[in-house]
């Protein structure tokens, strides 16, 4: 499977400016601290961005937080209930204070290919078997993932109720969201900026006007109908175009034909 792999990132340590939010709530880490006193000392969260758009790739993220003071992230929560800039700033959090943190991007190629279960779970296992040092327990958001050499557990709305799956979150979420900004440089008429490649009002109205791009997943019904009423608005313009009825006109040599 095609895909672009982030290697895992031992704690790299860049100075980053103090939020200004408040601390999320203790209960976020409550899973890792039970799962801490039952002897797993490095728990991984892991998951994923993109699974519902209809354009552009699925990155899936993979995070280890360390325990104590350090691991608890400054406005820290599920990246889908942050604004972007909080997203940024809880990145640079995430990316200095990790023990070890990857992200896996798949490529529309692939979606379309193998189908979104599939290379959503691989994604997910890729992910977490990118981190060095390893975890010794995995928690995945909504997912169960297998094929992973230590004990995991997937926890519904698991970015919600777990820090580091927040963090996993918050990873996947940013890469993808700077991937479609740079895919909006190259197809602005789709607005990517704007929707990052979801199903909104405008984005259908884009595909409606100017057809699917590379760039969107034709297994979604509405970009392999957009694609397809496309095509045959271009070949009725191309068959009117061809059509011309010419018979009354004359000869070269000025004779009837």
């Amino acid at each position: 499977m095609a895909e672009r792999l982030f290697p895992a990132r031992p704690n790299l340590r860049v100075p980053v400016r103090e939020i200004p939010a408040e601390d999320p709530p203790d209960t976020l880490w409550d899973m890792e601290r039970r799962l801490r006193r039952r002897g797993f000392a490095a728990i991984a969260g892991a998951d994923e961005a993109g699974r519902g758009a209809c354009a552009g790739p699925l990155v899936a993220a993979a995070c280890i937080l360390p325990a104590g003071r350090r691991g608890r992230v400054p406005g820290l929560a599920d990246s889908k209930l942050l604004t972007a800039a909080a997203r940024e700033r809880v990145y640079a959090e995430v990316v200095d204070r990790a023990v070890a943190w990857s992200v896996v991007v798949i490529d529309v190629a692939d979606l379309d290919a193998r189908g979104m279960h599939v290379t959503n779970i691989e994604a997910l296992r890729r992910a977490v078997c990118a981190l060095d040092p390893g975890p010794d327990y995995v928690l995945t958001d909504g997912f169960p993932v297998s094929g992973v050499a230590v004990p995991t557990l997937a926890v519904w709305k698991g970015d919600r109720v777990a820090a580091c799956v927040a963090a996993a979150s918050v990873l996947a979420k940013v890469t993808r969201d700077r991937i479609m900004l740079e895919l909006h440089e190259r197809w602005p008429e789709y607005d990517f900026a704007g929707h990052k490649g979801y199903i909104t009002d405008v984005h259908s109205a884009a595909l409606d006007r100017h057809g699917p791009c590379p760039e969107h997943r034709m297994r979604f019904v509405n970009v392999a109908r957009a694609r397809d009423a496309h095509a045959a608005r271009a070949l009725h313009l191309t068959g009117t175009a061809a059509m011309v009825d010419d018979g009354d006109m004359p000869s070269a040599s000025g004779e009837p034909r």
